[in-house]
């Protein structure tokens, strides 16, 4: 998920080259003059099937006389200077992809259109709650959901056989004994681990704060008051030491699940368990094809029998900047977009599509199939403009992993110094 929450660059610059021009372009002289007239819109690489998008803006250009799609893919790395370029211009693109913990930083910068009067025309009704969230500010929404994705138990299910494993765990109970059988029966064997689990994979320390009634923060309308000291949240942590001890993980405590990356070491054939993404599995079995064929997935279990832990989501936003001269026509788009007929196209793409309710096509492969139940009860970070910052520099969560499983902190202080650290960050 890192290509989802790179660091916003160059804020300052959006503020002082909108400054007395933001909003001045929703609604140009453009939109009502006649003549051709050209959309232009930004995706980002491995977003939409060519398939998908191909047959959308053939549809598009032939409802909208006179009017062609300038469909450009962009790449992750370096995105946030292009828009931070574009979004401060008088001619940017009209239709953007954001990634989610993104959008509340451009909102917050009054460079995207209010959207806030056209939920109910873009499909509003289906659109999954925690990209709707990322996409809100002040109140006001400034982003649609586009697609979303969630880690799940990605495991061998060879291993879980040979173990006396009869059924995937539906219960943090029923996951700690799978765990005891598993170092029961191959824990003899070099290099076997149970469950791979880094210490700082602070995505799943979240499943479990948030199956704890615990969250990151709570909001004060648009502040945010750090909450990693509660009892909730310290639950949640207490769990995921558990978690650690019990799987017998050889993972570092020090680094997360990308150093060295965890799909690698899944690969290798001597893990039975990773907590991952969908495409971490496609990743595995590029040095071990057979593993593929050999795994299936699980939701995180909650520690309530026979439900699903929350999970957090991450995914992608869309949004039309506030100097687009052409905001008629970039609603229409994301009218289409957003429909039925385009969300089933991204969820047999194995994707959660972003404003449908109907995830059967997900059904297809059972690891999309667990990621498709999770997203039913995704999170989102807190919608701050400081988030993708927090993230993707000296991240406080990792930090507090890191000092509690290592011992140089008890949990009291672990999460205290937590607290302190995001608070500052949400006031920088």
């Amino acid at each position: 998920m890192k290509r989802l929450t790179k660091v916003m660059a160059g804020a300052a610059a959006i503020a002082l080259a909108t400054a007395g021009c933001a909003g001045s372009g929703g609604s140009g002289s453009e939109e009502s003059s006649g003549g051709p007239r050209t959309l232009t819109v930004w995706l980002m690489n491995g977003s939409a099937p060519e398939t998908l998008t191909d047959a959308l803006h053939k549809e598009f250009e032939a409802a909208h006389d006179g009017v062609t799609v300038k469909y450009e893919v962009q790449e992750w790395n370096g995105i946030q200077d292009k828009l931070t370029t574009a979004l401060a211009s008088q001619n940017p693109p009209d239709v953007i992809e954001l990634g989610n913990t993104q959008a509340p930083s451009f909102a917050a910068l009054e460079v995207l259109t209010d959207l806030t009067g056209d939920v109910d025309s873009m499909n509003g009704d289906a659109w999954l709650q925690s990209l709707k969230s990322s996409g809100e500010w002040d109140g006001k929404q400034y982003s649609t959901p586009f697609y979303a994705a969630n880690r799940s138990v990605i495991y061998r299910t060879d291993m879980f056989e040979q173990a006396g494993i009869t059924a995937p765990p539906t219960s943090r109970e029923e996951w700690l004994d799978a765990i005891a059988k598993l170092r029961a029966k191959f824990g003899d064997e070099p290099r076997f681990q149970a469950l791979y689990l880094p210490g700082q994979n602070w995505y799943t320390l979240l499943s479990f704060i948030y199956d704890e009634g615990g969250d990151i923060a709570k909001a004060d309308g648009t502040k945010f008051k750090a909450t990693m000291s509660t009892p909730e949240a310290k639950a949640g942590l207490e769990f995921y030491k558990e978690l650690v001890e019990a799987s017998g993980t050889t993972a570092p405590k020090d680094n997360d699940e990308q150093n060295p990356e965890q799909a690698g070491i899944y690969g290798q054939g001597k893990v039975a368990m990773m907590i991952a993404l969908p495409w971490e599995l496609g990743t595995a079995a590029k040095d071990n094809p057979d593993i593929e064929k050999n795994s299936s997935a699980f939701p995180i279990p909650s520690k309530n029998a026979g439900e699903t832990a929350p999970v957090f989501q991450g995914g992608s936003n869309l949004a039309i900047p506030v100097n687009s001269t052409n905001t008629d026509l970039a609603k229409d788009y994301l009218r289409l977009i957003l429909s039925d007929k385009y969300q089933q196209q991204f969820a047999e793409a194995g994707m959660v599509p972003g404003a449908s309710t109907d995830l059967s096509p997900l059904d297809a492969n059972p690891v999309s199939k667990a990621m498709a139940a999770a997203s039913k009860n995704g999170r989102a970070v807190p919608a701050t403009p400081t988030w993708a910052t927090i993230e993707a520099g000296q991240n406080p969560l990792k930090d507090m992993l890191t000092a509690y499983l290592t011992g140089a902190k008890d949990i009291d202080t672990a999460t205290k110094d937590a607290d302190t650290a995001l608070d500052a960050a949400f006031t920088g």
